[in-house]
């Protein structure tokens, strides 16, 4: 890991855009999905290809949460409801697999960004930029 006055341009960026990535799944739900998006919007085309990296993968991961918890909610409808038999199911089976996959592949991303290297998220992950410093999968 190279020292942090020697980190690519947009390790600033990149790593408080994992660490919003985050504060979504754990803490803020919603209040740090906005500042993701806004943040991406802001600077998709313009950031140093680190910071691009890391937004598209947050972005990505957390368009993915959102997506899986409609469909989850949608599962446990047809299942009978809330107070269905299967609502019990559903929801640890979602927890166990879905949302700590995403909030590992996050904490692995903050890692990265930290070290100013690109990461892919695997399964939900979008393409690395060709440009990206010490591109690795």
């Amino acid at each position: 890991m190279p020292p942090s006055d020697e980190l690519p341009p947009g390790a600033t960026l990149a790593t408080t855009a994992e660490a919003l990535y985050l504060t979504n799944l754990l803490l803020l739900p919603g209040l740090a999905f906005l500042v993701v998006a806004w943040l991406w919007w802001r600077h998709r085309e313009k950031a140093a290809p680190l910071a691009r990296a890391h937004l598209d993968q947050t972005m990505a991961g957390s368009l993915w949460a959102g997506g899986l918890l409609v469909v989850v909610n949608v599962v446990i409808v047809l299942l009978g409801g809330y107070d269905g038999p299967w609502t019990w199911v559903v929801v640890i089976t979602y927890f166990t697999f879905c949302h700590s996959m995403l909030v590992v592949f996050g904490a692995y991303g903050l890692a990265k960004a930290m070290a100013g290297q690109c990461w892919r998220y695997p399964l939900v992950g979008r393409p690395l930029p060709a440009d990206c410093p010490e591109r690795r999968s």
